[in-house]
């Protein structure tokens, strides 16, 4: 007999989970979790129209966990803010 693995309950659809709202749901992951401000581009418009942008940043806290990647319409690395030019 093999043993299976639990499901992860998913959110009612009354209720999604705020990352099915985000703008950036669709877009590459490689580009959401991009170090370039060239490959995060995409994602970096993506959050100018974002409706969760508040909720992403008070989630993630990329400041205070080392995040690598575009969260609140800014780029990270390390949990330091990218200069974007």
């Amino acid at each position: 007999m093999t043993q299976q693995t639990p499901l992860i309950p998913r959110p009612a659809p009354e209720f999604p989970d705020w990352r099915e709202r985000a703008r950036c749901a669709d877009l590459p992951v490689a580009a959401v979790f991009s170090r370039t401000a060239t490959e995060a581009r995409p994602v970096l418009r993506a959050c100018n129209a974002c409706p969760v942008i508040e909720t992403c940043l008070r989630t993630v806290d990329p400041a205070n966990t080392w995040f690598d990647g575009v969260c609140g319409g800014r780029l990270w690395s390390n949990g330091r803010e990218v200069p974007l030019s």
